[in-house]
């Protein structure tokens, strides 16, 4: 198993599906909207992004406040060329709207905005992980340094797929 696989895996052992209204009793039921979104990330993580854009729409359709459905809609369309960047900056938006303290929205929007040329837009996100006490800082930083992701691409913040 190669090493960023390995240290994948430790970030999905680590994060959980977190929907709107998540508690106890929610343990043992996802809705339709978490089912779908879980097929997505799945996808995702093959780097199957186009089918997975179509899984995080779904989920976006039977809960339209959930955030993680919208940040990684935007991760998709961002990773699926600059014809996407409009749709994937306004999704990026929703998901912060929604979930104003998730990190991952505003680490990869920043990676948006360096790809746009926005360079003080991705500090303004930088700034906001900074207060958040996000270790994602660090990696947006690196982005706005060099110009581009980490290679190979890290997949941060995506929940874990749940069966």
């Amino acid at each position: 198993m190669s090493k960023w696989m390995i240290a994948l895996s430790a970030l999905l052992v680590v994060n959980t599906v977190v929907a709107a209204g998540s508690g106890a009793s929610r343990s043992s039921y996802l809705s339709g909207a978490e089912r779908t979104y879980n097929s997505g990330v799945k996808l995702m993580l093959n780097k199957q992004f186009e089918d997975a854009e179509v899984k995080f729409r779904k989920a976006i359709e039977r809960d339209e406040d959930f955030a993680k459905a919208h940040n990684n809609l935007a991760y998709t369309l961002r990773k699926q060329g600059r014809a996407n960047f409009e749709e994937a900056l306004s999704h990026y938006n929703r998901a912060i709207e929604l979930e104003p303290k998730l990190a991952e929205p505003y680490m990869y929007r920043g990676v948006l905005y360096v790809q746009m040329d926005k360079p003080n837009l991705a500090k303004e996100d930088l700034d906001t992980l900074a207060q958040l006490d996000s270790d994602l800082a660090k990696e947006l930083r690196h982005v706005i340094d060099q110009g581009q992701e980490k290679a190979p691409e890290q997949f941060f913040g995506v929940s874990k797929a749940v069966k």
